[in-house]
């Protein structure tokens, strides 16, 4: 399978991915304002929005879409909730394959697939719980694979204060498989590093070999 790896980001790249990101809750989604929008695009496609097929297809459509962007209502440090505990250990802890979907910002299509997480506690570690729990919460928005790398870890940077933090996040798009270049077996490879990650080869290479990365 073809393999695409980002290139590292400076400090100013990471600040402008990071600058639209808010870890404290939204207003919930307008559904109601969804619907007629929908009912506008049927018709703008040569459909009949009243056959019976597309009759409930607004109202689905603004459901769907309010799940698919719930994240946006969530809070981080609700999701943590106080799931922090003192103890001294100083080795790596990962939680690797977690499952995500997200839709791409440009197209409104899918991308999915896993996401690898390490850090090194310093002197506190979360509940494994909540790491899956930070992916869902960020992913379930807008997005563009790389913006969510940068998100995930810069979170958990702020959220544990850990010696470092490791992200990889491989991702197919929909945007790249069903339209455009029509490519059905590339994955999107994404990585952020932080801290001891970023600075100690070591400690890079030993994460992404644990989770089943070539280095």
């Amino acid at each position: 399978m073809n393999k695409r790896q980002s290139p590292k980001s400076s400090p100013k790249q990471r600040a402008r991915v990071t600058k639209t990101f808010s870890g404290s809750a939204q207003k919930p989604v307008d559904s109601k304002a969804i619907q007629p929008l929908i009912t506008q695009l049927l018709q703008a496609l040569g459909e009949d929005p009243k056959r019976s097929g597309l009759e409930k297809t607004p109202e689905r459509i603004a459901k769907s879409l309010a799940f698919l962007t719930k994240g946006y209502t969530q809070d981080i440090k609700e999701i943590i909730n106080g799931a922090l505990f003192p103890l001294e250990y100083d080795e790596m802890v990962i939680v690797r394959d977690i499952d995500f979907y997200s839709l791409c910002e440009h197209h409104l299509l899918p991308f999915f697939g896993k996401c690898h997480i390490g850090y090194i506690p310093n002197k506190q570690v979360v509940g494994l719980s909540k790491l899956p729990r930070i992916v869902e919460a960020l992913s379930r928005r807008l997005q563009v694979q790389e913006r969510l790398t940068v998100e995930i870890a810069e979170t958990l940077k702020t959220e544990l204060n850990p010696l470092g933090v490791g992200v990889v996040v491989e991702a197919q798009h929909l945007c790249m498989m069903m339209r455009g270049v029509e490519k059905q077996n590339t994955i999107a490879v994404t990585s952020h590093m932080l801290g001891g990650f970023r600075k100690q080869q070591q400690t890079r290479e030993e994460f992404l070999k644990l989770i089943g990365r070539s280095v």
